[in-house]
């Protein structure tokens, strides 16, 4: 299977967003104001990257809202270092491997009634092979070690380059390179078992 099958996951990255010293000084301190007007700034991006983490809407959310509410005690780690959203995407790709088990065991369950339901899909035949091959593509992407998923995500679907990956998942560069490589690999390898050509 060529890997052009697995590229045409990149989408355009949400436009980062500066976050001020500032800002994050009154954050810091405890100011609900300052936390609110974070939480405005980045939980677009937060979202986005949790959903195509976990590839399930309500594990994202859930992440998200573990994320926020632990934000305050967080902000004391960050140092300054890397821009804010880079810290920020750390911290939720420390978080996902509870939510990550929980998006994929809603999927088996989602799966096991799904061959119980006889119903035939309402929508016409295109929109049915999209959602299928979307929900293959999730599958595909279960079988991937947390740190392949990590790796695969930030850079095949958010548009990170190696270096900025590697920031986000807190490894070197080049082992970032190596478990995407890998993750192309079994990907490739589960999408053809699962009838993907």
């Amino acid at each position: 299977m060529p890997i052009a099958v697995i590229t045409p996951l990149r989408r355009p990255v949400p436009s980062s967003v500066a976050v001020d010293a500032p800002l994050l000084s009154r954050a810091r301190g405890g100011n609900a104001v300052a936390l609110g007007r974070l939480y405005e700034l980045t939980q677009h991006r937060v979202r986005c990257f949790a959903r195509r983490l976990l590839g399930d809407d309500a594990a994202a959310e859930d992440l998200v809202q573990d994320v926020f509410v632990h934000l305050p005690g967080l902000l004391g780690r960050y140092r300054g270092d890397a821009p804010f959203e880079m810290f920020l995407l750390g911290v939720v790709s420390r978080r996902a491997r509870r939510h990550l088990r929980t998006a994929m065991r809603r999927r088996k369950l989602h799966d096991r009634f799904a061959l119980c339901d006889p119903a035939s899909p309402s929508t016409p035949e295109w929109e049915s092979g999209r959602h299928e091959l979307a929900d293959l593509l999730v599958r595909a992407l279960d079988s991937l070690s947390r740190e392949q998923r990590l790796a695969f995500v930030l850079r095949e679907v958010e548009g990170f380059t190696a270096s900025e990956a590697a920031q986000v998942a807190g490894v070197p560069e080049a082992t970032i390179r190596t478990r995407v490589f890998h993750a192309r690999r079994k990907l490739q390898a589960e999408l053809g078992r699962l009838g993907v050509s």
